[in-house]
């Protein structure tokens, strides 16, 4: 599938050797209060053990400057202390003047040389923090402590499997070719549009897809619970930033300079930032919401890497799941969020595979993850379709969306999660290359054949 998540960016990124020598346990033992707070990146976690988040983020092959953070943010709070004594020095003396009758020039002088030595250190205090938070939006989430240790995909644990891959009396077709011989994708007319990784879907292709989205959406929220959104697909920097895309992948994001407006790479995006700077009101959580978009990515998979077919482009559909929950039920709400993607692929009867990730190939903005893969019996291989993750704080944070727990009580910040809910096209190669005929023709899920209004796609050019 289309590498949805900011994980495929290698930056950074240590090798197995390199990770397996620099790496220790981390030894601080936090209470069962602490945890949510160790459970966020937050320059509060850095200030209390900055240890602590190094070796955190080592498990996920981040090498990531934590002691010039801290380093930093000492030097802010000194300037900070020291501006906040010149002030008051300089309040002591505005009392004294106004108590005399003529203004002395030496307390004039001295109000002048505190007022410019404030300025220097307001300036001093603001150049530090903005070092500071450009520092902050560039690390990753730290990962829970349940998380399984690795580098990379080879360090996955597959959890369980669901339906049996079919038994072919022919060798299955790979759906590129299925594809052109229905007449349903045209990959010379979609790259004569717009270049390489894109395609075009026609006729009963391009009804497939529609029929998948709507059914996903309809089963989203008549059955699991969820509010539909549909949400601009370009959006502002800050909304990149909240969702964890910016700054570290821009250059993974298409960008329009004039306006400083960004082609979302998934409804993640918008989402997140729906409850930007708010803070919702007691008994608002849970927040569930689903939303379908296109979905813009540059595909930077290695030369001839997943070149052929559609399984990795730069433009593709996906319905995505999103919630806001309290903290205390994160862990419950993940495991419901997967069991809602879960259902999806059952009601299609595709063979699928939960895969639970280790620290390494998580998302940038994942705290724990889950992939759910599809079998391709085409392409002889597991396609993910969904990466459900628990992002506990991490981008609430970065988006300031608050909620209070009950009446009068302090704010705090919500947690969020995000599941793929499905990803297109992958799905569509899935059906087409599970569901094949000898012939040549396509058998469409039943539970998809109130939306095509078709069972079959027959094994002709002229396919409508």
């Amino acid at each position: 599938m289309q590498c949805f998540s900011p994980r495929c960016d290698p930056s950074n990124r240590l090798d197995r050797k390199d990770l397996s020598d620099r790496i220790t346990t981390p030894t601080t033992d936090y209470s069962q209060d602490t945890q949510t707070v160790l459970n966020m990146l937050s320059i509060e976690l850095i200030r209390k053990d900055p240890e602590y988040v190094r070796q955190a983020l080592l498990k996920r092959g981040e090498d990531v400057p934590i002691h010039r953070l801290s380093e930093l943010d000492l030097r802010r709070r000194q300037e900070i202390q020291n501006g906040d004594g010149l002030r008051a020095h300089r309040n002591e003396a505005s009392k004294r003047i106004a108590q005399m009758d003529e203004r002395p020039t030496d307390l004039v002088n001295e109000l002048r040389r505190l007022g410019d030595e404030i300025k220097l250190f307001e300036q001093e205090v603001a150049e530090l923090q903005t070092n500071i938070h450009g520092l902050l939006l560039e690390l990753p989430n730290v990962p829970l402590d349940d998380v399984r240790p690795g580098l990379g995909e080879e360090d996955n644990l597959v959890l369980r499997t669901w339906g049996e891959p079919r038994s072919f009396d022919f060798t299955p077709r790979p759906h590129w070719e299925l594809g052109e011989q229905l007449g349903i994708i045209d990959f010379q007319r979609g790259a004569k549009l717009s270049g390489s990784r894109f395609f075009i879907l026609s006729g009963m292709g391009a009804k497939l897809e529609r029929a998948i989205i709507n059914w996903m959406l309809d089963l989203h929220t008549t059955e699991h619970g969820y509010k539909e959104i549909y949400p601009p697909v370009l959006v502002k920097r800050e909304v990149m930033e909240g969702s964890g895309n910016l700054p570290k992948f821009s250059s993974n994001l298409y960008h329009d300079e004039e306006d400083d407006l960004w082609l979302i790479p998934t409804a993640e995006v918008p989402l997140t930032n729906i409850h930007r700077d708010e803070i919702l009101p007691p008994g608002t959580l849970p927040l569930y919401y689903t939303a379908y978009t296109p979905c813009f990515r540059r595909e930077k998979a290695a030369a001839g890497r997943d070149t052929r077919g559609i399984k990795r482009v730069h433009q593709f559909d996906k319905v995505e799941m999103y919630k806001f929950v309290e903290p205390e039920t994160s862990g419950a709400e993940l495991a419901k969020m997967l069991a809602d993607v879960e259902d999806v692929c059952r009601q299609l009867e595709l063979p699928y595979r939960v895969l639970e990730l280790c620290a390494g190939d998580m998302g940038f903005a994942s705290a724990k993850s889950y992939d759910l893969e599809m079998w391709a019996p085409g392409c002889e291989e597991w396609l993910e379709v969904s990466s459900c993750s628990n992002c506990t704080d991490f981008q609430a944070r970065r988006a300031n969306v608050r909620y209070r727990p009950e009446s009068r009580a302090r704010p705090e910040y919500a947690h969020t999660l995000n599941a793929s809910g499905l990803a297109l096209p992958r799905v569509v190669i899935s059906i087409l290359e599970n569901c094949q005929q000898e012939d040549g023709s396509i058998v469409i899920p039943e539970v998809l054949r109130p939306y095509t209004g078709y069972d079959v796609i027959p094994a002709a050019n002229n396919s409508k």
